[in-house]
């Protein structure tokens, strides 16, 4: 089988420009290119795959390309701009691992201006953040036994929260605002803190439990325990089978966390993820409760400023390294690890601990893979803003040119596994492709906006040939979401050997639930 050559200039290729009207098409498009070359089978199969109605006034875009040759085996709109939803992360992890180096650690640390003496620390003690998105309560427990070890048991003066290792700007460019009391878009601070092993940065969680009786309260319970949120709570128990209704929101601008709704009797702990305002004062409480378990009692109260020049270290913790980063990041598309390493990635190559300084990073590094940058916007690092602008052509650029990396198979290592059940390895594929060639095969990234739907990455056919791909769909009201692992099969059960393989209808999700990446239950 003749395979057709990339045009340059990341244009059509011919032959698919003939069919380019297509429903799915960009309206404008030139249906005028020599219709002299024969399409390939797998091109066939895949312009009827978007030849689906629910493409009718949206947008597509699909390219598969050869991972070793490069090569352009398909071409749909790959030029053109789209909003690509957390396929952003893989433009912002390639430059972390190439920037930072899979080998980097955060830190948080203690310190202070003044001496201790008979176990007193006589002036404030600071605690500075620098950027760990995976500090959890343990670690800033570890903080306090440290500083027990040291000799101290009291301090005279305040608690310093000091984040200024980045910027005050919390949120994302076009962050929406009724998103911000959600796990997903919580704030992004130098100071930060962690409620589980997922590792969501700025949030705390609040359990539900039913109360004894119907029509009693619900009992709530903080993780971890702090004095920073404060809850309200007219929830109730309902009669046992009744409706869960409980809704757990907080008020904008401030931490008034509302528990609302009903609860039937009998039923199991919920727990809710909620976001917190201002997370380095956050951070500065839980150590501070911390402090008070191992005995150290401070005796002022907790501000937030900068840590001054020649301040002596009395205690450090160190994060997990990038690399290892990489799985709860990717895996879970963890939207504050994408913009702390943004963050971090300025502060560390450009000592600006900006969104603008760190996307300049990410752009530049995307530039020496061959990225047509020129053509492309971030405005985040996670893709939860609606100004980013790429293509499908230069997502599969960053696949193809990641490949040479010394780091590359951990960063492979660590995207989602199509039909993978294990939360750790399939990540927001792990409900996906099922039982089907992709299964344990295709490794990609998904992407979930209201009206978006990406995925891209590797998929091995079967022929055992290698090959990238990128699909990003905007604009639709109904969700194609089952014509990508459609695609994911197709790539994956082809082969250039032997006959096309039937035609499979577009694939339903195992899990209606899990139409978006970040619901807790996918």
């Amino acid at each position: 089988m003749s395979l057709l050559p990339r045009v340059s200039g990341r244009g059509m290729i011919a032959a698919v420009a003939a069919v380019a009207a297509v429903a799915g098409g960009f309206v404008g498009q030139s249906a005028a290119a020599p219709t002299a070359v024969q399409e390939t089978a797998l091109q066939q199969r895949l312009d009827s795959l978007l030849n689906d109605s629910r493409y009718d006034g949206s947008q597509v875009a699909l390219v598969v390309r050869d991972a070793t040759t490069g090569e352009t085996l398909y071409d749909k709109n790959g030029a053109e701009r789209l909003l690509p939803a957390s396929n952003t992360k893989l433009f912002t992890s390639t430059a972390a691992m190439h920037t930072l180096g899979p080998s980097y650690r955060f830190h948080t640390d203690v310190l202070a201006t003044a001496p201790v003496r008979g176990g007193q620390l006589l002036g404030n003690l600071y605690l500075k953040g620098y950027g760990d998105p995976t500090a959890l309560e343990s670690d800033y427990a570890g903080l306090a036994q440290q500083l027990k070890a040291a000799g101290v048991r009291r301090v005279v003066g305040n608690l310093i929260a000091d984040d200024t290792y980045f910027d005050h700007v919390r949120l994302g460019d076009t962050w929406s605002w009724d998103d911000e009391p959600y796990y997903y878009s919580a704030q992004i601070s130098a100071l930060t803190l962690a409620p589980n092993t997922d590792y969501d940065s700025g949030t705390a969680i609040v359990e539900s439990r039913p109360g004894a009786a119907a029509g009693a309260p619900v009992q709530l319970n903080l993780v971890p325990a702090n004095g920073v949120l404060k809850l309200v709570n007219t929830a109730t128990t309902g009669a046992a089978g009744s409706a869960n209704t409980i809704s757990v929101d907080r008020d904008h601008g401030t931490n008034v966390v509302r528990i609302t709704g009903s609860m039937p009797l009998g039923s199991a702990v919920e727990q809710d993820w909620v976001t917190v305002w201002e997370p380095e004062l956050y951070a500065a409480d839980v150590f501070r409760r911390q402090l008070a378990a191992q005995g150290i009692t401070v005796l002022g109260k907790i501000e937030n400023a900068a840590t001054p020049s020649g301040a002596a270290r009395l205690a450090r913790d160190e994060s997990m390294t990038v690399g290892e980063l990489l799985t709860p990041f990717l895996k879970l598309s963890n939207n504050m690890h994408a913009e702390t390493l943004v963050k971090t990635m300025g502060a560390v190559a450009e000592a600006d601990g900006s969104w603008s300084a760190g996307l300049d990073v990410v752009t530049n590094y995307a530039k020496t893979l061959g990225v047509d940058t020129s053509r492309i916007r971030l405005s985040d690092g996670s893709g939860l803003s609606r100004k980013v602008n790429v293509t499908a052509d230069s997502i599969t650029d960053v696949l193809i040119g990641a490949q040479k990396e010394s780091w590359w198979k951990q960063w492979y290592d660590a995207l989602p596994i199509a039909g993978n059940p294990a939360r750790f390895v399939g990540g927001t594929l792990r409900s996906r492709m099922q039982n089907t060639p992709a299964a344990n095969n295709l490794h990609g990234k998904t992407g979930s906006l209201t009206g978006v739907t990406s995925l891209s990455g590797y998929v091995t056919n079967k022929d055992g040939r290698k090959l990238v791909f990128s699909m990003i769909s905007n604009n639709y009201l109904s969700s194609p979401r089952s014509i990508e692992d459609a695609v994911g099969v197709t790539l994956a059960s082809w082969s250039d050997q032997a006959p096309p393989p039937a035609v499979a209808a577009p694939l339903k999700a195992a899990s209606t639930t899990c139409e978006s990446e970040w619901n807790k239950a996918c």
